[in-house]
């Protein structure tokens, strides 16, 4: 099997296109502005337990990922011609959009900037599948989202056995529910390459990190809304049910 690379990080496996997704990396400019690498570092204390920089990137992650997966499961309705991506499309929308809810609720009681924009390499997933048709469309639909979420699933893992916010911890929550329930459609479409999601997962290519960020919404932006189907099955988190219904008062950052 050959194995090559082009230059922007994009991996061709014995002719046959399919699409990384590296390790996803956030800057300072989305959230609380950092002075340090540190994943752990806490900057800023909130009601619902300290916000570390882990925290505040997992948050803008979720954002970003259905910012490019509901579009895509949109153009999948359209375009797919499996009958396992069809149904795949329609629980990449009705996930997304209720972590969406969840996310967009959450943001400003932590003090997180969102994105309104997934990052250039993921909008680059949606141009590719604009792109494709047929058959050719449906086994990249299939590999492409089944490598990102595999490669996304241990990083909810670890936030939500490490953090100590409960606003974060109970997003982490339905993330996994989600990324776990959109892994099994995907493999059920029964177009994955597990021999080639397993290298893209565990050898992603070194991108610059502009190519994984999601820019920061200008000024006065509106917010984009990732409107749930008539028919969604998924449920927003119950942040009343966390925050009690209390009004949140403003993080405090943590300077240091």
């Amino acid at each position: 099997m050959r194995f090559s690379r082009n230059a922007t990080g994009t991996l061709f496996v014995g002719g046959a296109l399919t699409l990384t997704l590296a390790a996803l990396a956030y800057p300072s400019m989305l959230g609380v502005s950092t002075v340090t690498t540190s994943p752990d570092r806490v900057i800023a204390n909130t009601q619902w337990g300290p916000l570390t920089e882990s925290d505040r990137d997992f948050v803008v992650k979720v954002r970003a990922a259905g910012l490019w997966e509901y579009p895509v499961g949109q153009i999948g309705l359209k375009k797919g011609t499996n009958k396992g991506v069809l149904i795949a499309s329609q629980h990449l929308i009705d996930g997304h959009s209720a972590l969406d809810t969840t996310c967009r609720k959450i943001a400003p009681m932590l003090g997180i900037t969102l994105p309104n924009l997934a990052s250039p390499q993921q909008q680059g997933f949606v141009n590719t599948l604009n792109s494709d048709s047929g058959a050719k469309f449906d086994n990249d639909f299939a590999n492409i989202l089944r490598v990102t979420h595999g490669s996304i699933f241990n990083t909810v893992a670890k936030i939500r056995s490490t953090t100590k916010n409960s606003l974060v911890r109970a997003l982490a929550d339905q993330a996994n529910n989600t990324v776990l329930d959109h892994i099994t459609v995907m493999e059920k479409t029964g177009l994955v390459n597990f021999d080639t999601a397993l290298f893209t997962q565990t050898t992603p290519p070194k991108l610059p990190k502009v190519d994984l960020t999601p820019p920061a919404p200008p000024a006065g932006q509106p917010e984009v809304v990732l409107t749930p189907p008539p028919n969604a099955t998924s449920t927003p988190v119950d942040i009343n049910g966390i925050s009690g219904g209390a009004a949140a008062p403003s993080p405090t950052p943590t300077v240091g």
